[in-house]
This record gives structure tokens, sequence and C-alpha cells, in this order.
């Protein structure tokens, strides 16, 4: 439980990234929420320094925005197990789960995307099946690679070339 508690600090971190709380006064309530809440699960104790952050360090290897906000949508519902688990009738606990709840309509679904990648780490590659089946597709998935263009890069040439100032 421990190791949960010290990575109270991400869920802060992850609800500005999201520009949830403009307003300030929102975000001061919330980290007086979030700062009751480490207090429940003692969150000041030596042992949640041990081994590092477990959801901050996470995120420093996605760097993308589209790629965080798959990494986002996991730690968000990971939080939102905990706190299931936590006594509900506390203010602070129910805030955050709304505000969590919140953010979690507006994430990608990972967990889609994390079975996925897992549905892809399982493929044997050395099954002739397989490798029949890669083979017909390698053309299809290197057209899909070369077509992704950033669009922002596509929207700025393209206005760049109109604009005659």
């Amino acid at each position: 439980m421990t190791c949960q508690t010290y990575s109270l600090f991400a869920l802060s971190v992850i609800m500005i990234y999201f520009g949830r709380f403009g307003n300030s006064s929102i975000l001061a309530h919330l980290q007086n929420d979030i700062d009751q809440l480490k207090a429940d699960f003692n969150a000041s104790h030596s042992d949640v320094a041990d081994d590092g952050p477990i959801f901050t360090k996470k995120l420093m290897d996605w760097t993308e925005r589209n790629e965080k906000r798959i990494i986002l949508s996991q730690i968000i519902s990971m939080y939102l197990e905990m706190l299931e688990k936590t006594d509900q009738s506390k203010a602070h606990v129910k805030h955050i789960s709304e505000e969590l709840y919140t953010l979690r309509k507006s994430l990608p679904d990972g967990l889609k995307k994390l079975e996925d990648l897992k549905d892809l780490a399982k493929l044997q590659m050395t099954d002739l099946k397989i490798q029949r089946k890669a083979a017909h597709e390698l053309f299809s998935v290197l057209q899909k690679l070369v077509e992704t263009p950033t669009p922002l890069k596509r929207k700025r040439s393209q206005s760049q070339s109109r604009c005659k100032c």
C-alpha cells in the first residue's frame, strides 16, 4: 500500500498535464484533498522513497502527447482502483475520485491498447502460419507507417504557403 502512496504526487501532475484545472482555486482545493489523502495513507513514511517513484518514472519514457495519454489512462485507472478500496465516506476521497472519473472520460481506452500490445508480444513469430500472415501484411503495415504524417506540420506548411505577407 505504501508504494501506491508515493505516487499520489503523480496524481496532481496528471491533472495539471491535462489542463483540467485552469482555475487555481480548484487546483488548490484538490491539492488540499490530496494532502488529506497522503495523511490517510501515511505517505510521509520513510519507506515511500524506497525504489523511487512508481508512476512518474514511467511517464518519463513516454514523450509524445498521444503516448502519454495512453499510459496516463492506465495510471488513472489504477488510482481509481486504489480509491475504491478506501473510505468513500470521506469528502476528499470522493472529490478526488470524481475528478479522476472526469479525467478518465477524456482519455483513450488504454486498456484496449495494452491488450493489443500484449497480444502482439504473444505472437509466435517462429510459427509458419504467423510468418505467412506477417509476410502478407508487411506492405500494408509499411504503408500505414509512411502515410501517418503529423497533422500539425501539414497544417502549418499549408497555411504558410497561402500567406503572402
